[in-house]
């Protein structure tokens, strides 16, 4: 994750750290977004273009002046012909000295909130869509029920268990997790989702089912879950295929973008009104 290289190059320099403070009007990136500049790199990105040119050369010209002692700065930019950029908005950065003291401060600051995503199965298509996810704001819990199936090292944010039965780990997944279901087997796929249904009848909080599979999987599923008592509300929950439609591919890595994508989407989803993402899946093998 981009935090953790920047407090890695903080270790033997010090740097500029440019944060957008506010947006008026349409701007290349939000509020919060930043970068980390030092001597020989940059780290992250504010939006690109002219804007991030102009910041780039402010914070270089600090750096190369050394002047630690320095106040932040406050720098505003209005996005139209003079800056060489059409947004139409105006984006006001602040550009602060940072060194290694700062670390406590910027790996809260700059780390993004994580939302937690279990991830059931080891195979082909889940280790793809755990390298995808990697460089996305998820906490990934990571769950097969076979020994010695993950693979080493694992990207940050990534957490491996195991757990047999798999579904016993639906238990303590945390609240709000989005749930990831692409076992080895579709017996424990059908075991998990059953799982995943309970606790959302009694505890209310698992914010997205998705399983991997085809129309005529999920068919095949719907009937057994009906005789085992779950009502077509509940099974409403459950979406699958999983992936944004149109995406045709079954490479592991295709689908797992599709399905990267789709997080992104209750992400956004989730973060703006609670609201589930039910959306129609893609067909897979």
């Amino acid at each position: 994750m981009k935090h953790l290289q920047t407090l890695a190059l903080l270790a033997r320099q010090p740097g500029v750290l440019v944060t957008v403070e506010q947006v008026q009007g349409s701007g290349p990136r939000e509020q919060g977004a930043w970068m980390a500049v030092f001597a020989d790199t940059v780290v992250n990105t504010i939006g690109g273009g002219h804007l991030e040119f102009q910041a780039l050369a402010q914070a270089r010209a600090w750096l190369a002046r050394g002047d630690a002692t320095s106040a932040p700065q406050r720098l505003r930019y209005a996005l139209g012909p003079a800056l060489g950029q059409c947004c139409g908005g105006v984006v006001h950065v602040l550009l602060e000295w940072i060194t290694l003291a700062d670390a406590p401060r910027l790996r809260e600051q700059l780390c993004p909130p994580l939302l937690p995503v279990a991830l059931f199965g080891g195979g082909h298509v889940g280790r793809a869509l755990v390298q995808t996810l990697a460089a996305l704001p998820f906490a990934v819990r990571w769950i097969d029920s076979r020994d010695e199936i993950f693979p080493e090292p694992v990207p940050a944010h990534v957490v491996c268990e195991h757990s047999d039965p798999v579904q016993s780990a639906v238990a303590d997944l945390p609240p709000h997790s989005a749930v990831l279901i692409m076992s080895f087997s579709h017996a424990e796929d059908l075991d998990v989702v059953a799982a995943c249904l309970k606790r959302q009848r009694v505890q209310g909080d698992v914010s997205f089912i998705g399983l991997i599979g085809s129309r005529t999987k999920w068919a095949t599923f719907r009937h057994r879950l009906a005789s085992r008592g779950f009502s077509d509300d509940e099974l409403a929950r459950v979406t699958c295929p999983i992936g944004v439609p149109g995406i045709t591919g079954k490479e592991p890595e295709v689908i797992a973008v599709a399905v990267a994508a789709q997080l992104l989407q209750w992400r956004d989803s989730h973060a703006q009104d609670g609201a589930h993402l039910l959306a129609p899946g893609r067909q897979q093998g």
